[in-house]
Formats: structure tokens, sequence, C-alpha cells
């Protein structure tokens, strides 16, 4: 599974290339990879509005990565199913890691 592709190191930290799909029946994170689109596939049980969709994406990559919520940033797409995340305090290979042993699950 290419994943190394949606995943970015930057001099702020590791960038991550999502595709978030908001009001599903069950939360997963991360639940797949897009080849296509060569972005990590999330699914939200909160809707797209007033922010809510984008707090649990944020509370759950938090968890997931075991970084404070202050460290996620959504760079682009904040109003869009595709997003990009920056995430400080994690080394690029940690993300790959955990992304990879979670898609495995």
């Amino acid at each position: 599974m290419p994943i190394k592709d949606a995943v970015k190191e930057s001099k702020d930290g590791v960038m991550i290339s999502l595709e978030v799909n908001p009001g599903t029946r069950s939360m997963c994170v991360p639940s797949g990879y897009n080849d296509w689109r060569k972005r990590i596939e999330v699914k939200l049980t909160q809707s797209a509005q007033k922010g809510k969709a984008n707090e649990q994406l944020i509370d759950n990559l938090s968890s997931l990565f075991g970084v404070r919520i202050s460290d996620i940033d959504i760079t682009s797409g904040a109003k869009s199913g595709k997003k990009s995340v920056i995430i400080r305090g994690i080394d690029y290979n940690d993300v790959v890691s955990i992304l990879l042993s979670k898609l495995n699950d």
C-alpha cells in the first residue's frame, strides 16, 4: 500500500493528505487509502456542519498519533472533503508506521 504518497515531511511537521467522509454510520481513522487520489481515507460520524467533522478529525488524529490537539492544523480543505493536515511533535517514520499498522488491522 503506497501510503507514503499521502504523507510528506516538511520543516513544520508531517503533512498528511486526507479524503474525509463525514456523516457515516461508523467512525474509522484511517479507513483506507485511495490509490487514484493518493489520499488516506477517513470516515467520521459527525456531519460537515459548523466545523463538527473537522473537530472530530483533529481529536481522532490527536489520539491516533499521541500528540496534543494544538499540534494538528488543517492547512487546506477546511470546507472540503479533500484536506491536508500538518502534525507537529511526531516523526515522519512514526506516522507512516502507525498508519500502516491501523490500515492492516
